[in-house]
C-alpha cells in the first residue's frame, strides 16, 4: 500500500478518499436540495423597460427579458416594432422559480401593474406594440384566465387584454435589458445621463405609476 511519510506519521490515501466522496456526495444532496424548478412566462404590459424593472423585484423571479412577440417579422429590431407594422408587442419573459412563487400570482401582480382597459397602448406609449397581452397555453392560460377574471371583478371595469397563444419570443438588442439600472451614460432633452436615471425620468414623465395607483390604490404590488 502507498503511503506518504509526514515526520512519524503515515497517512493512507484510502480514508483520505473516502472522505472526499462523502465531501461531495454532501454537496450534490445539498444541490439538489435547493434545485429550481425554472417555470416561463410571458406578459406585454407597454414599455418592457418598466414590466422588467418591476418583476425582477419580486420574490421568487430569477429573470426578467425584454423582447418582442406576436408579430410575423422574424429577429425585429426595436425600430421595426415601434414603428409599426410587424405585429409585435414590447413584451417580458420572467423566469420564475415555481417552488417559490406561482404563474397565478405573477398574473395577478401583472394585471395590477397596468391598466388593462387600455385598448391604445400604455400610458404616454401609444400604437399597437405598447399594447397589453399575456401569450400561454395550457396550465398557464387557464391560469391567466383566471387571474383576467379575477382582475375585472375587482376593477369594476372590462378588461381588454387579450391571453393569445404562445410564439416565438426574440430577445430584444442587449441595451434595452436591464435597462433601468445601467450607469451607460445617454443623451436625453435633459442632458446626459445614466441610462437608470433617464428610465426615473421617463417612468414618471409617462405617467405609469400615477395611472396604476388611480386605477388599483393600495392593490398595486409596484406603486410606491
Amino acid at each position: 500500500m502507498l503511503q506518504r511519510q509526514f515526520g512519524s506519521r503515515h497517512i493512507h490515501p484510502r480514508p483520505l478518499l473516502l472522505a472526499l466522496l462523502i465531501l461531495i456526495g454532501f454537496g450534490a444532496q445539498g444541490k439538489m436540495a435547493y434545485a429550481e424548478d425554472r417555470q416561463q412566462i410571458i406578459v406585454a404590459g407597454g414599455c418592457f423597460w418598466c414590466v422588467e424593472k418591476d418583476f425582477e423585484q419580486v420574490k421568487g423571479v430569477i429573470e426578467a427579458e425584454s423582447g418582442y412577440i406576436g408579430g410575423t417579422v422574424a429577429n425585429p429590431s426595436y425600430k421595426q416594432v415601434t414603428k409599426g407594422g410587424t405585429g409585435h408587442y414590447e413584451a417580458v419573459r420572467i423566469t420564475y422559480d415555481a417552488d417559490v412563487i406561482t404563474a397565478r400570482s405573477l398574473y395577478d401582480m401583472f394585471f395590477r401593474s397596468v391598466d388593462p382597459t387600455d385598448a391604445g397602448g400604455q400610458f404616454c406609449d401609444r400604437g399597437a406594440s405598447y399594447r397589453t397581452a399575456i401569450f400561454a397555453d395550457g396550465a398557464d392560460r387557464k391560469a391567466a384566465e383566471a387571474a383576467k377574471a379575477d382582475a375585472q371583478a375587482a376593477l369594476g371595469q372590462t378588461i381588454v387584454t387579450p391571453i393569445e397563444p404562445t410564439a416565438r419570443f426574440y430577445v430584444a438588442e442587449d441595451y434595452h435589458q436591464d435597462y433601468y439600472k445601467s450607469s451607460k451614460i445617454v443623451l436625453t432633452r435633459f442632458g446626459p445621463l445614466s441610462r437608470a436615471n433617464a428610465y426615473k425620468r421617463y417612468r414618471k414623465a409617462c405617467g405609469r405609476d400615477a395611472r396604476v395607483q388611480e386605477l388599483w390604490g393600495s392593490a398595486a404590488p409596484f406603486v410606491n
